[in-house]
């Protein structure tokens, strides 16, 4: 079994984005964002297929939700979880365009839409990131190195430095949960 070096190998990558001055620079950015988005009534949309829709549905729940405060809800959807509108939008036109459509449907100029695929070529995640750019909205993207694609249509793209699917899931929510963590405390700490 190998499962020390997926550990390893997980710890390895940690490393690269702890000594990442960029990446950091990025989650400040993110960070304050979304924050000044928050202050002016806006929302945060997410969307991801297969373990990045998971990932986006648990991110929206920790800011719509909570995360360690006590506090008010934040206004936060992951948009795969209104299975009507998505098998009927896949049906009725194509799965490339079940987020663009929902975006279309609950995006506003100044939302931001935080988009995830680790391989950063979803053309459904691809089309939500257009249809935002075309409503104003700022755009967050999550990817892999193979990102380049994504990189066209977001604000800010966290292009984690790796082809491992998991590994690069891992971050993802790391990065995820530091950013919910911090908006959070600046908004109500």
């Amino acid at each position: 079994m190998e499962v020390k070096k997926q550990i390893a190998d997980s710890i390895a990558l940690r490393k690269i984005m702890l000594h990442d001055e960029r990446i950091e620079s990025l989650l400040i950015q993110a960070i304050d964002k979304i924050v000044a988005v928050y202050q002016n009534n806006g929302k945060v949309l997410l969307c991801g297929n297969g373990g990045s829709a998971a990932d986006a549905q648990h991110l929206a729940a920790e800011l719509s939700g909570s995360f360690y405060l006590n506090r008010p809800p934040l206004n936060a959807e992951a948009l795969h979880v209104n299975g009507s509108f998505l098998t009927a939008t896949a049906n009725d036109h194509s799965f490339d365009q079940v987020y663009s459509r929902m975006v279309r449907a609950v995006g506003h100029k100044g939302d931001i839409l935080m988009a995830f695929s680790t391989s950063g070529k979803s053309e459904n995640v691809l089309q939500a990131l257009r249809a935002a750019r075309d409503l104003s909205m700022f755009t967050i993207g999550f990817s892999g190195s193979e990102g380049t694609i994504m990189a066209d249509y977001c604000d800010i793209l966290f292009a984690i430095p790796s082809s491992d699917t998991p590994r690069i899931q891992e971050i993802h929510m790391l990065l995820g949960h530091i950013i919910c963590e911090q908006v959070e405390l600046i908004m109500y700490g």
